[in-house]
Parts: structure tokens; sequence; C-alpha cells
């Protein structure tokens, strides 16, 4: 109910992922909230592509970055990488 009430005030939601199915059972969810209006996501990275091909986990240090930068309506990207193993 905290964020439907946020929403409907127009301030921004921003969203920190870590779920080892974001890029199976979750992507449908996800891109849904990638398209709406005031979702904002801390950048998320593909920890281990080989082992763990659908796990995603927030970069939780960009926390800050990416709240000031959803304040201002802007998206930090990329959204979603991998490092090179």
């Amino acid at each position: 109910m905290a964020v439907k009430s946020h929403l409907r005030s127009g301030k921004p939601v921003l969203l920190a992922i870590a779920s080892n199915d974001s890029l199976l059972g979750s992507a449908k969810n996800l891109g849904e909230l990638f398209n709406r209006k005031n979702y904002f996501f801390v950048p998320m990275l593909q920890d281990d592509y080989v082992k763990k091909p659908a796990s995603l986990v927030a970069e939780f240090e960009m926390i800050p970055e990416a709240a000031i930068a959803a304040m201002n309506g802007i998206q930090l990207r990329p959204i979603i990488y991998h490092k090179q193993l």
C-alpha cells in the first residue's frame, strides 16, 4: 500500500532486485515495470552468467546514486549487465 500511495502522489519508486530467477519467471513482471512511469531500478549485475544464467543482483552500493537519479526522473544505465569472468 505504501508504494501505491507513493505512486498516486507522483513520486518515484526505486527497486533493488536480488533474485535467482529474475531472468526466468520474473522477467515478464520486470519488463512490465520497466515500461511504467515512476518505477526506477538500481542497476543489476548478472553475477555468474555461466553457473546462474537467470540470476540478478542489484549493485547495492549504487543505491544512493540511483535514488538521486530517480528523484530527478532519470534511470541509471545500463540497467542489467554482467562482469567478465
